[in-house]
């Protein structure tokens, strides 16, 4: 295989694995994701490998990038969560009245952003939000790269 091949696998094969749920996609996937995406068969033998070969070296460096993330952290002090005066872990603040949290309700997880207002010294969530279960999280994670492209063309036209 040709290095322009194998560059042109190896790029398309790592735009997919950035997209996708690393915890649900095989590599079997990934392999017909960027087959159907190349137009090439990527079934042969010499390709299969390099795939896989792709696949664990991206996987490797996101591990390697998950433990240096969480070294800084325990580092920097970083690990000093704030939480809410529900209990609710603040991920972070998007702006003076908005936040994203982590809370539990009915024994779901949720990811919730949210506007909040202060009542009486403490700070209260309005209505103005959403609340997203794991699931519907990781289908919107699993899109940021779509929204980043849109929000890209949009700001481009003007």
């Amino acid at each position: 295989m040709d290095s322009e091949t194998s560059n042109t696998i190896e790029e398309t094969v790592v735009e997919i694995l950035k997209t996708c749920n690393l915890d649900e996609v095989t590599e079997l996937k990934i392999r017909k994701m960027a087959s159907e995406k190349l137009g090439l068969d990527l079934s042969d033998p010499s390709r299969k490998k390099f795939v896989r070969q792709v696949v664990e070296k991206f996987l490797a460096e996101e591990q390697a990038k998950a433990e240096a993330n969480e070294e800084e952290e325990k580092s920097s002090g970083a690990g000093d969560k704030e939480y809410d005066d529900d209990g609710d872990l603040i991920i972070c603040r998007l702006s003076h009245k908005r936040r994203v949290t982590i809370t539990e309700f009915r024994g779901k997880t949720l990811v919730s952003i949210r506007e909040y207002y202060n009542k009486e010294g403490k700070e209260l969530p309005t209505a103005k939000g959403i609340s997203l279960t794991a699931e519907q999280w990781a289908t919107f994670k699993k899109n940021i790269p779509e929204v980043e492209k849109a929000i890209k063309k949009m700001e481009s036209r003007s």
